[in-house]
């Protein structure tokens, strides 16, 4: 049954719906972009927006968006095309819980050609920072403007603007991709972001996929307009809040570690580590009140992320999983590639 009461066989849509299995930020920003187009939705997924589950990465993502180091041309269009989503967000949509912040990088040893400068190219105000301006244990450092998005706020938005464009949500979770076929016969098109779900879908199997386990300290102050990101040896950030009155402290990566429960000593060093990288944000020993605790479980792939498409008997399947801790900073970037991929199946005559 899904959560309307419907059977789900046997519902009657006025038009074949493109079915999202996983309802995260990738799945649910790609529902919002196809049915801003016109097109008919339902997400399939065990965990919904709202949801709590440490498993369900998208309530306690960073979020931050951050050129990414190493990648080709084709995932920095991808960046720069969600960058740009979420700056009308934040400008038009406050409600979204995207703000735009300041932002500062400092890098440890000179960069290489594929480093996150690239950001230039996009980001407001980016400017060269002068030595003094930055601490002389760096090679260099950046100042530009950036958006952070609050992962409490945005995605019950999301989950409020697909279902008032129609869309629909199905708590449900399925074995396989066959599972989603016969539960919706009617439908040609269906979208696979189901993170590293994607690994146990019997249909799918992707050894690829892992999960890895994040754990940051949210630290409330008032000094929460501003970004520090080290990019180095010491991988450090601090991510504002500024909805929520304050900042996230981070961060770890633990490869196929599930664990829920809060390493104090992972704790400790976070916040030591963002004392070392912004003082006047982050104080030595910050009152306990002020202190708690995030943990999510990033659904991570070897080799990066997986978008493409494959025609499977009648049916477009189109993979969208794998982006670890970058799911927002690609999320309407890849929603706007889905978009054209299911324009092209529909040009293509495939799901006639």
């Amino acid at each position: 049954m899904g959560e309307c009461g419907h059977t789900f066989s046997n519902v009657p849509f006025p038009q074949r719906p493109i079915v999202i299995l996983g309802a995260g930020i990738i799945g649910c920003a790609t529902a919002r972009q196809l049915l801003l187009d016109g097109f008919s939705v339902i997400l399939v997924a065990e965990f919904l927006p709202g949801d709590q589950s440490i498993f369900y990465a998208s309530a306690w993502a960073g979020a931050a968006w951050h050129a990414a180091s190493g990648i080709s041309s084709d995932h920095r269009y991808i960046q720069a095309v969600t960058y740009r989503h979420l700056l009308k967000m934040a400008r038009d949509e406050p409600e979204s819980g995207v703000c735009i912040v300041n932002g500062r990088e400092y890098v440890e040893q000179p960069p290489p050609e594929n480093s996150s400068a690239w950001g230039r190219t996009i980001l407001p105000k980016f400017r060269d920072m002068n030595p003094g301006e930055f601490p002389p244990n760096f090679n260099c450092a950046w100042a530009y403007e950036t958006v952070v998005t609050d992962p409490t706020r945005h995605m019950p938005w999301l989950r409020e603007r697909i279902t008032s464009l129609g869309g629909q949500f199905v708590r449900k979770r399925v074995e396989s991709l066959e599972e989603l076929y016969d539960i919706f016969p009617e439908s040609r098109i269906f979208i696979n972001a189901s993170g590293f779900g994607s690994r146990d879908l019997s249909d799918v199997r992707d050894s690829k996929c892992f999960p890895e386990r994040g754990q940051n300290v949210f630290y409330r102050t008032s000094k929460c307009n501003t970004l520090y990101f080290r990019n180095g040896k010491e991988y450090t950030y601090i991510i504002p809040r500024p909805l929520s009155q304050g900042v996230v402290l981070g961060g770890v990566k633990q490869r196929d570690t599930l664990s829920p429960e809060v390493d104090m000593e992972i704790a400790r060093d976070e916040i030591a580590r963002a004392h070392r990288l912004a003082p006047e944000i982050v104080p030595a020993n910050p009152p306990e009140e002020s202190i708690s605790h995030i943990i999510g479980i990033r659904p991570s792939r070897d080799g990066g992320f997986r978008l493409d498409s494959e025609t499977i008997g009648e049916r477009v399947v189109l993979s969208a999983y794998g982006f670890g801790g970058g799911g927002y900073a690609f999320s309407y970037g890849i929603a706007d590639a889905l978009v054209k991929m299911v324009e092209k199946a529909e040009r293509d005559h495939i799901i006639l």
